[in-house]
């Protein structure tokens, strides 16, 4: 087996390739507790590039106002959270300062405050600096009138090369004109870290619509950016969304919701990723906290049962091997779980990583129909299952078969299944059900799908009943 894997490498390590994106997902939520957690409300979480030190807002007691910085701190990634350290008088004032974003060489913190002293309004962004990681934080400065205007400008993001900005603006700035709803995300840049921050630039419409897009953070490898928002689409009061390019030349894609494994019926909001791209953390006023908002994190996993088998091996090694060199999202799971743009031998170490584990079966996700959806239209995701539930009685000899279908786009299952109807009491002999009907969408197109309830015996006879709906697999 060494051989093969080793012979599979060098030729892999000779191949030329081209861009490509991630697929990922996301591991279970968990709450990170106390100490940082507390019943005082906690929010804002922003992981050092190193991951072993963590700034973030509480409310807690110790204070300097109604909401201070606060940052803890642990050995290595494995050990626990320390008890919080509060920033002090110096950074923290008597107003509320939240949302930090720490430079990439640990001596500058960008944060918003509502303390007077700035050329905004509402909210400005202010800057504090220290000449070694062992000295205090200097006294804050807000940043210029280009960024900090009279309306709300806030939860600043810096790139991992100290050249971009990201932060939100909400549109009842009246000195900022250009954006498209009630808050966009927009960007500053420098040629350097010594140069001022240039004119800000709005993200565009595909990644701010007329709703809220907010609270950002980018991600090391800049192709990455979550934020929070209630824009369409969204499950509860605020959701995560993410958007990713290929290249930081390239424009941002449509971005998509986190889902329910990591967004909840409440507010999720303040996502923030660790530099490896490993961990999301994020607050959120879920159950199963210890306040209004706690601190939150899951794991970003890339997919790497590409053939979906439930383990590992070299088949799912020789697909990626097979698609190297093209703009196959799926193969292109490293370094980060999104992948660089190009499917090269740091996808084939991530998928090195996990060779031989076991992984789950996903199920696939299913969208029923029943009687009430005749004459419908069905939208599907390729590996989507279609489950139609319909009423039957097969003691009197009628049942319901399939009479026009395209087995090229949607797959039948086996055999339909018959339920009994449940009236909690022993079934009676000659009591009628349902039915039940699986389609797997098996590749994109649209289609009819007709059955017919009929004795199979009487040829010629008409259906005493149909069902018929129209399937669009995308």
């Amino acid at each position: 087996m060494k051989k093969t894997i080793s012979l599979v490498l060098v030729f892999v390590l000779s191949l030329a390739a081209e861009v490509a994106n991630a697929d990922f997902t996301f591991g279970e939520p968990a709450n990170l507790g106390p100490p940082v957690n507390t019943v005082a409300s906690d929010g804002s979480p922003h992981i050092s590039p190193d991951g072993l030190s963590l700034y973030f807002q509480s409310g807690r007691p110790g204070g300097s106002g109604g909401a201070d910085l606060w940052v803890s701190t642990r050995e290595t990634p494995d050990d626990n959270w320390g008890t919080p350290l509060n920033l002090g008088s110096t950074v923290n004032s008597s107003a509320d300062d939240w949302a930090p974003s720490i430079s990439p060489d640990g001596l500058e913190l960008f944060f918003t405050s509502k303390r007077p002293g700035g050329p905004g309004g509402y909210s400005d962004i202010w800057l504090t600096t220290r000449a070694t990681l062992e000295d205090d934080w200097g006294e804050p400065q807000p940043l210029g009138p280009n960024i900090n205007t009279s309306g709300f400008d806030g939860h600043p993001s810096i790139s991992s090369d100290g050249l971009e900005l990201y932060f939100c603006c909400w549109d009842d700035n009246v000195d900022r004109s250009g954006g498209y709803g009630t808050s966009d995300i927009w960007v500053t840049s420098r040629l350097s870290l010594s140069d001022p921050w240039a004119e800000p630039v709005n993200l565009g419409e595909i990644v701010n619509s007329s709703a809220f897009e907010g609270e950002q953070d980018i991600s090391a490898d800049g192709l990455c950016l979550v934020f929070s928002g209630d824009r369409p689409g969204s499950s509860g009061g605020w959701d995560i969304w993410v958007t990713t390019r290929k290249t930081k030349e390239d424009p941002w894609g449509n971005p998509m919701n986190l889902g329910p494994g990591v967004n909840s019926s409440g507010t999720d909001t303040m996502a923030d990723i660790s530099d490896d791209g490993s961990v999301l953390f994020f607050a959120s006023d879920r159950s199963g906290g210890y306040s209004v908002f706690d601190i939150w994190q899951v794991s970003i996993e890339p997919v790497v049962d590409f053939n979906g088998d439930g383990i590992v091996d070299c088949a799912d090694m020789c697909e990626m091997v097979d698609h190297w060199g093209t703009d196959e999202q799926l193969y292109d799971i490293g370094p980060m779980p999104w992948g660089d743009g190009i499917v090269d031998v740091k996808d084939l170490i991530v998928l090195a990583e996990h060779l031989f584990e076991g992984i789950p079966p996903i199920e696939p996700e299913e969208v029923n129909v029943n009687e009430d959806d005749a004459g419908s239209q069905v939208e599907l995701e390729q590996g989507q299952i279609l489950v139609v539930t319909l009423e039957s009685n097969p003691t009197t000899g009628y049942s319901w078969e399939v009479v026009e279908t395209q087995g090229s786009v949607l797959e039948q299952m086996g055999e339909a299944e018959f339920k009994q109807s449940d009236t909690g009491e022993p079934p009676l002999v000659g009591a009628g059900g349902w039915e039940i009907f699986r389609f797997k969408a098996i590749s994109a197109g649209q289609m009819t799908l007709k059955l017919a309830y009929r004795r199979p015996w009487e040829e010629g006879v008409e259906p005493i009943q149909t069902f018929s709906i129209q399937v669009v697999v995308k």
